[in-house]
């Protein structure tokens, strides 16, 4: 009938089934002898032996030091991870990083071209490092087939490798941060002596203020000179140092425009859409009175300072924009899906030289004591991300968003009018976390939008490429973000930032809860958002997955020719799981629009930027069931569906990187005749240089499949018909508004 939706349909998971999977490969060739590694290697090895002879020994707590493994680039895949080798020559695996070389040798034709590859960390009694020297030196001591023999090169880390952006020091004492790999069994040792270290080098090391996260442990030093840092440098367990970056608050572009004066916007007399949806906003405050107070509540964290009125005023706009999104001079506000908590974390910041690790520890306080299902964060370290290291910002949020409880958004920065090439332009900590939605900037609500000038870009890290994830509306300055005035009775205030983008794109999120009640997990929102965004011919660089819509029927309603479907499950380790892509085998004729998002939450790894997910799917796309490669092949044949270059060109990307991305995204168009029966058969991996005493667990998962047919305008009720007995039309608890498009 006129005016009828087709809702979301879900419990997509009630099709999957599990499947057996054919046995691996043969072994790789390697490109050197075990007698060419020995030769190689020994030299390297002996020198690094020298090096750790000449540390002092309070340097190596418990007589132990770390060396660094380079990987050959062909060999870094988690099947040829040396820990085997390590552990029979008395060393341990402590973390990693990515790296650039051109191996001497490898197994391609031609001459070796420079690759990503990866550098282990290894610790070790000084002793066991001078035993390797020693078999190195004995003829036939390694076998074919050697661990060795995937090894390029063995060095003594020195200070040019712990440094980061450290220049030339002031005559007074500067603020540092460190990062010192603490494995478990060593933890005490290590911190202790790290502060009997720093002290003898004339540096302060503020251990109160430390944060520890997945075997390494971050705080602040204060030195006085760089010479002083060059000596901290040595401590063997030592990763990284750089200076102290600033925590970003209030951006310039981020106050309150004027562009006139505005007719007044009038706040709804309703409650909240749902009263048990839990949402906290971490900012500058509320003002003590103003118009949201029905539905925002303001909270001092324990030990916050004085309020500041342009902090409080941030405060106020980002709390806006998640109640009520961008408003409209002279209109109604909408009624708000959810109630806030606002937990005030900022103070005075310019007086707090430790606000960075302030506010983070206030975060966290709060998030470990309540269960939120939506967070927003519109502020973080102002500092633009970095490839080989991860900043406790990121490392801390990610650790508790892997569980999956949790939906949050951060503000991707403001920085995207700066130097695109030497990286400054690039997403801000802590939006590199792989496990929250990185939320930059459009610059209109309209058709014809772009990436807003001053919004980061991307690349994110690999793993984590796609970042920012989404662009949501955030202002401009012909276009400005409107928000409910301070005070309730003068005109409405207007801004821009990617502070307000993140919180709206929130408030689609818990829209989308509040509508459908706990059906959608916060897994599914994120697959929804990313799914249904407009990529508009953005760059993926830019845009991430796209610009995502502002009403909530874009993601719950099925485009005309269209059914959309929503799988949630779970994925034990080593499991291929089949999920059938639901296409009614009489949809026969023209073409049909296959679009699929796949997000999964993951554990990571700070200790090993380059290999920072721990869980991978990797979905396999089949797309006819009586269609073979070979007579005795087990399962149908194989087509490209979600590729690497979806992510960035492939010479930006190491090599089988991309299957470790949390989140895969593509729409690819096929003959409704080339389809019978279609699958992703989706694998899951998990990495071997787990956590320490975590264990592999089953990985949550989230899908969304769009069809559109070009030809069959009834494909959603031949859906709903094919798969009553599994699929479920997802109703609403409450009216959906009806859309009004710009």
């Amino acid at each position: 009938m006129a005016g009828e939706r087709n809702f979301l349909l879900g419990h997509g998971e009630r099709l999957v089934e599990r499947v057996a999977t054919p046995p691996g490969g043969a072994s790789p060739e390697l490109p050197y002898t075990a007698e060419e590694a020995r030769q190689r290697l020994l030299p390297q090895v002996q020198t690094a032996v020298a090096t750790f002879d000449s540390l002092p020994d309070e340097a190596c707590p418990s007589g132990k030091t770390v060396g660094l493994v380079t990987l050959h680039p062909q060999f870094i895949a988690k099947s040829y991870h040396p820990g085997d080798f390590l552990r029979d020559n008395g060393l341990a695996y402590i973390g990693s990083r990515g790296a650039k070389i051109a191996p001497e040798k490898w197994t391609r034709q031609g001459e070796p071209v420079e690759l990503d590859t990866t550098e282990l960390f290894v610790s070790g009694q000084r002793e066991s490092f001078s035993l390797l020297a020693e078999r190195l030196g004995s003829p036939g001591a390694f076998p074919e087939g050697s661990p060795l023999q995937k090894i390029e090169a063995f060095r003594a880390p020195d200070a040019s490798d712990k440094k980061r952006g450290v220049m030339p020091l002031p005559h007074t004492s500067s603020l540092f941060e460190v990062g010192l790999h603490i494995p478990s069994v060593d933890r005490a040792a290590i911190v202790a002596s790290f502060q009997r270290w720093a002290s003898a080098c004339g540096v302060s090391a503020d251990l109160n203020r430390s944060i520890p996260v997945s075997g390494l442990i971050f705080m602040p030093v204060s030195a006085h000179a760089e010479e002083e840092l060059d000596e901290l440098s040595r401590f063997s367990f030592l990763r990284v140092i750089r200076p102290m970056p600033k925590l970003r608050t209030l951006h310039p572009i981020e106050r309150s425009l004027s562009v006139g004066e505005l007719p007044p916007i009038e706040v709804p007399d309703e409650p909240v859409v749902d009263s048990s949806i839990r949402m906290a906003i971490f900012d500058g405050g509320l003002p003590s009175s103003g118009p949201m107070s029905r539905w925002a509540q303001s909270l001092d964290v324990p030990g916050v300072g004085t309020a500041v009125e342009q902090c409080l005023e941030h405060g106020h706009m980002v709390t806006s924009a998640a109640l009520f999104g961008c408003l409209t001079p002279g209109e109604v506000a909408p009624r708000p899906f959810n109630n806030v908590d606002h937990y005030r974390i900022l103070d005075d910041v310019d007086d707090d030289p430790y606000a960075l690790y302030t506010a983070l520890s206030r975060i966290r306080d709060v998030l470990e004591e309540k269960n939120y299902d939506f967070v927003n964060l519109s502020l973080g370290p102002e500092l633009p991300i970095e490839d080989d290291e991860v900043h406790p910002w990121t490392a801390v949020l990610d650790e508790y968003l892997s569980h999956g409880q949790t939906f949050m958004t951060v503000a991707a920065g403001n920085n995207g009018n700066q130097d695109w090439a030497s990286g400054n332009a690039r997403i801000q900590v802590p939006s590199d976390c792989v496990n929250a939605l990185a939320v930059g900037s459009a610059n209109s609500k309209l058709k014809n939008w772009d990436r807003a000038e001053y919004s980061a870009i991307g690349p994110g890290r690999s793993p984590g490429l796609v970042k920012p994830d989404v662009l949501s509306f955030g202002g401009a300055s012909y276009e400005p973000f409107i928000f409910l005035s301070g005070n309730g009775t003068n005109g409405p205030l207007s801004a821009m930032g990617t502070s307000f983008a993140a919180p709206a794109a929130l408030r689609m999120a818990a829209g989308i809860r509040a509508h459908f009640g706990g059906h959608i997990k916060p897994l599914g929102l994120r697959a929804l958002l990313v799914h249904c965004a407009e990529r508009g011919g953005m760059p993926v660089e830019e845009a991430g997955w796209g610009r995502i819509p502002d009403q909530i029927d874009a993601f719950v309603v099925c485009p005309a020719n269209s059914v959309r479907v929503l799988y949630q499950g779970t994925i034990e380790p080593g499991q291929t799981m089949r999920m059938p892509i639901p296409l009614p085998e009489d949809v026969r004729t023209g073409n049909v629009e296959i679009s699929a998002t796949y997000c999964i939450n993951s554990p990571t790894d700070s200790r090993s930027p380059s290999t920072y997910t721990a869980s991978a799917i990797e979905p396999v796309f089949r797309p006819h069931a009586e269609k073979f490669s070979k007579e005795d092949s087990m399962h149908p044949k194989t087509d490209t569906f979600f590729r690497s270059s979806d992510f960035l060109p492939e010479h930006d990307l190491r090599r089988g990187a991309h299957k470790w991305e949390t989140i895969k995204h593509r729409t690819l168009t096929k003959r409704a005749s080339s389809l019978l029966r279609p699958v992703f058969d989706v694998k899951y991996h998990s990495r071997i240089e787990q956590l320490v005493g975590v264990p592999t667990e089953k990985v949550e998962y989230a899908l969304v499949i769009t069809l559109t047919s070009s030809r069959d305008a009834d494909i959603y009720n031949k859906v709903v018909r094919a798969y009553s007995d599994r699929l479920e039309i997802l109703q609403p608890q409450v009216e959906i508004p009806i859309t009004v498009r710009p």
